[in-house]
């Protein structure tokens, strides 16, 4: 016996075969378009935020792997399905709710304090240092006071002692040290364009300047008048320091240098290209150039200053 369609059975049909049609239709075109916009981006590997990868495991789950694989063209089917197994897992990982065990961490803040105090402290033991902290309201073992600071690569303090370096050793004698330099600056005369040499001296501990005087020719008599005034006893600037920092140039002669001796004064020598080891006087000079000199045409009043 042959059933026979209602009227309202055959629209039914009609109209989901022309809804299918339509979804395939637009399932056509957006894959399509993505395929053309991945020919645009080229090989480029297109990078994702978790929600986007939540959404696309979520929809891609449901679809299954058959027609992912028609419709999926930023990823590939096996890539989504992964996702979809990893959101799967994460929701049953309670490991992050455990109680966590041990000591807590000591913080940062702390940390570098500590190695500070003892860079600058090199004869300070363990327990000097926790006693220092213990000052500032931080309370902390000798023992993780040992492993930070080996964990810095800071040896124990009697090891500490034997490995002064030069900021420690400028910072313990602020007081007591001076430094010295030339700069030079080309200035009109009436035979033309001439060469003129500027001695200038620092105090370290204040920065203070003291300019030493200007010639054309710092020979080595110009050099000990020179020396004789920064050394007087009264009113000379290095009076009361006891080390005066000088680079390796030739016109700070064993003449000069023994005057500055004389009147307890010890001239270092620093090693050869190393400005950094008289980086105050060496900074001074830079700006005196920079923001006056150079914007300076000099003439010639008088052969010497």
């Amino acid at each position: 016996m042959k059933s026979v369609l209602h009227p309202w059975q055959m629209l039914l049909f009609i109209l989901a075969g022309l809804i299918n049609q339509h979804q395939q239709n637009t399932i056509e075109y957006l894959i399509a378009k993505n395929r053309i916009l991945r020919e645009k981006i080229g090989r480029k590997r297109i990078l994702l935020t978790n929600d986007q990868r939540r959404r696309l495991a979520i929809k891609g789950k449901v679809l299954g792997r058959k027609v992912l694989a028609e419709i999926c063209s930023i990823v590939t089917p096996e890539t989504i399905l992964r996702w979809h197994r990893m959101l799967i897992a994460d929701k049953w990982d309670y490991s992050k709710y455990r109680k966590k065990f041990g000591r807590p961490r000591i913080d940062k803040e702390i940390v570098e304090l500590l190695v500070q105090i003892a860079k600058e402290n090199p004869s300070w033991g363990y327990n000097r240092i926790q006693g220092a902290l213990a000052n500032l309201g931080y309370k902390i073992s000798d023992t993780a006071i040992g492993n930070i600071l080996r964990e810095h690569g800071i040896e124990p303090a009697p090891e500490r002692k034997g490995q002064t370096t030069w900021k420690t050793f400028l910072q313990a004698h602020w007081d007591v040290m001076a430094s010295i330099d030339f700069t030079t600056i080309k200035v009109w005369t009436k035979s033309g364009l001439r060469t003129f040499y500027l001695l200038f001296v620092m105090e370290i501990a204040t920065r203070r300047i003291y300019f030493a005087g200007c010639t054309i020719n710092p020979d080595e008599d110009w050099m000990l008048q020179v020396g004789r005034n920064l050394t007087d006893s009264e009113e000379g600037f290095l009076r009361n320091k006891r080390y005066l920092l000088m680079d390796r140039d030739k016109k700070y002669d064993e003449m000069f240098r023994s005057i500055l001796a004389g009147s307890g004064v010890n001239p270092v020598r620093l090693p050869r290209k190393s400005p950094n080891l008289n980086a105050h006087i060496e900074r001074y000079m830079h700006s005196l150039k920079e923001e006056c000199l150079e914007r300076l045409i000099l003439f010639e009043k008088y052969q010497s200053c």
